[in-house]
């Protein structure tokens, strides 16, 4: 059984843009079960705007990464702290241990997987203290490609920080590869420079009773597209995946992952939230979030939910939103997808100013309310400084436009 929404959710200008149009020839969508991957760039088409992979995104922003004319010749630091409990290596390719996580579904995550000299893989063993891996753009009209892996050992329980900062052009792989029985904590925000552009591939693999939370947090960048797939090795495995990104004029901010359900006794909970605010006479804040969550006919007993809301604050602003659900077992505890998408709510205003509260007041706290069910995911207890940078940076963005 297939529960799509193929006629995504826009709020915003230019409505007639929501979806595909008869003639255009773009191709049919598969399931997410077809999706084709392959290491090998070449083995991707470059694509035209057209595909579903690819249609929302504005590719002449993208810098020549999915075309081939980016020359990825520059570098982006990673840079991990030393800590007891964490064993940090710079690895070749031939690496046995890289490709774990999974393998590039688009030809941008197949261009950097070709391209990168050396990956960093940071191994999590026992329970070390809270850690915060930091990488740097390659500078200012610079591109590069990078490899990070992220692992643990059985059992083990950490909590770690990925931050993006800096400028210029990355093209990236992340995996994350959890072992048996262990738990894993990962805040990764992007917080790059207005120049930068930021394309990354997320390969999440679980296994057996390994539980991921990860709190994704989106807001600087011209062009920030992130593409998580999360897969699981064996039975018990637990996920779950929530998000925030705050749009400016002219940002372009992607979301699109798979959640794929492959073995029986498995639970995924995704939320998404976005806002965005636009201003005329510059390109439109734009958000895309495309969720696709597959049970295949093996995966028995799966709970599933997923969930994504956007805010639009201003014209200028444009929101789509995909939720796509394909149930291949009826034999499942639970599973399903909403979205939603508009503006203020009314009635929470009226609320507010009737018990005295300015307008403007009332508004920015109608925002932190959207985005604070996002943030109290980030554990105070062991990274109660990261929490409250990332709100004063959401309240630095509200006093851009005065809402």
């Amino acid at each position: 059984m297939t529960v799509p929404s193929n006629a995504p959710e826009v709020a915003g200008l230019a409505p007639e843009l929501a979806g595909a149009k008869e003639g255009q020839g773009e191709k049919p969508v598969l399931s997410a079960g077809e999706r084709f991957t392959s290491y090998d760039v070449e083995a991707f088409e470059v694509p035209g705007g057209r595909e579903e992979n690819w249609r929302f995104t504005p590719l002449k922003r993208l810098k020549g990464l999915h075309d081939g004319s980016a020359p990825l010749d520059g570098r982006a630091p990673v840079t991990v702290p030393t800590a007891e409990g964490v064993t940090v290596e710079t690895v070749g390719r031939d690496d046995a241990r890289i490709g774990e996580g999974g393998v590039p579904a688009d030809r941008v995550a197949a261009q950097a997987w070709s391209a990168f000299a050396e990956a960093t893989v940071v191994t999590f063993d026992g329970t070390p203290e809270p850690l915060t891996i930091t990488v740097d753009g390659p500078g200012a009209g610079s591109t590069a490609a990078g490899h990070l892996q992220l692992r643990t050992t059985p059992f083990a329980e950490a909590t770690v920080v990925l931050e993006h900062r800096g400028s210029g052009v990355l093209a990236d792989n992340l995996e994350v590869v959890l072992a048996d029985s262990s738990r894993l904590t990962l805040v990764v925000t992007d917080e790059w420079a207005d120049d930068a552009v930021h394309v990354s591939a997320q390969h999440l693999s679980i296994g057996r009773d390994a539980t991921l939370k990860v709190v994704s947090v989106s807001l600087g960048g011209d062009l920030v597209r992130v593409s998580p797939t999360v897969t699981y090795r064996a039975p018990g495995g637990d996920v779950d995946l929530v998000g925030l990104g705050y749009a400016d004029a002219g940002q372009h901010l992607e979301q699109r992952l798979l959640v794929d359900h492959a073995v029986p006794h498995c639970k995924s909970n995704v939320l998404y939230k976005n806002a965005l605010q636009g201003r005329a006479g510059t390109t439109d804040a734009h958000t895309v979030w495309i969720g696709d969550v597959l049970i295949q006919a093996a995966a028995e007993n799966t709970e599933t939910f997923e969930f994504n809301r956007n805010l639009v604050l201003t014209e200028h602003a444009r929101a789509d939103s995909v939720p796509n659900l394909e149930i291949e077992t009826g034999e499942i505890v639970s599973a399903g997808h909403a979205s939603a998408t508009g503006r203020f709510d009314d009635e929470q205003l009226f609320y507010l100013q009737s018990r005295g509260i300015p307008e403007d007041q009332a508004r920015r706290l109608v925002v932190r309310a959207f985005f604070g069910e996002i943030l109290q995911r980030i554990p105070a207890a062991t990274l109660p400084d990261l929490r409250e940078r990332l709100e004063a940076a959401i309240e630095a963005e509200l006093a851009v436009t005065g809402v």
